[in-house]
């Protein structure tokens, strides 16, 4: 199951790659690729999940008991879920 969502998201990852500079992944607010859903683990408010080009990573909001934080999006693993940088030619 992980491996068919961990190829999943390097396939929608080569198609946004097709843009010049761009991964063609949308920074809004919960609008995240469903490989990416599939891959995160228990516990992440997806709802807040966003795409930060920054640094190539999916981050999520998380609500403490004193104030919101952004933290990675990670795998059940604990593996951050990023955009591999392009392959250069």
């Amino acid at each position: 199951m992980k491996t068919k969502a961990a190829t999943q998201l390097v396939g929608f990852l080569i198609l946004g790659a097709c843009g010049a500079a761009s991964t063609g992944i949308s920074t809004e607010i919960g609008n995240i690729p469903e490989a990416a859903i599939a891959m995160a683990g228990p516990g992440q408010d997806l709802s807040t999940a966003r795409y930060q080009p920054e640094n190539r990573c999916f981050w999520y909001e998380h609500s403490g008991p004193v104030e919101n934080t952004l933290l990675p999006l990670r795998t059940a693993g604990g593996n951050p879920i990023c955009v591999p940088e392009e392959a250069e030619s």
